[in-house]
């Protein structure tokens, strides 16, 4: 359910995942990714990790957000959604964290299954 995948060219791990997980959905190397999000960052006058340049990029890629219930002490983890989805591509946003999600499996740098998401972004793809 966990896969080791870390895009990053200099192998970092900390303040890149939006561009992380975002090369990790949409199959792209992560400088494309970065100024991609650097240049709507730049037509919105905000950082590139910005919720609102990151949810622009997201739509623009055919993504739809849905909220998820945060209540512990049931906590709903990032690998509990691995394991209700077997299928598809997602983003799940937690507190301060992003991590991609491709049929069932959750790819990161670390291992983030414990962590707790609060929204979801899904991909229809076509058919």
């Amino acid at each position: 359910m966990y896969e080791f995948v870390n895009p990053n060219p200099a192998a970092n791990r900390i303040e890149d995942c939006t561009v992380r997980a975002i090369c990790i959905l949409e199959d792209m190397d992560w400088l494309t990714a970065y100024w991609k999000l650097c240049a709507l960052g730049a037509q919105m006058y905000m950082m590139p990790s910005d919720k609102p340049v990151v949810k622009s990029f997201l739509i623009r890629a055919g993504y739809r957000a849905h909220s998820l219930p945060d209540t512990c002490p049931d906590c709903y983890t990032v690998a509990d959604f691995c394991q209700d989805h077997p299928e598809g591509k997602y983003l799940l946003a937690t507190g301060n964290h992003l991590v991609a999600v491709k049929d069932g499996s959750y790819m990161d740098g670390w291992d983030s299954g414990n962590e707790i998401p609060v929204y979801v972004w899904s991909k229809e793809e076509a058919k």
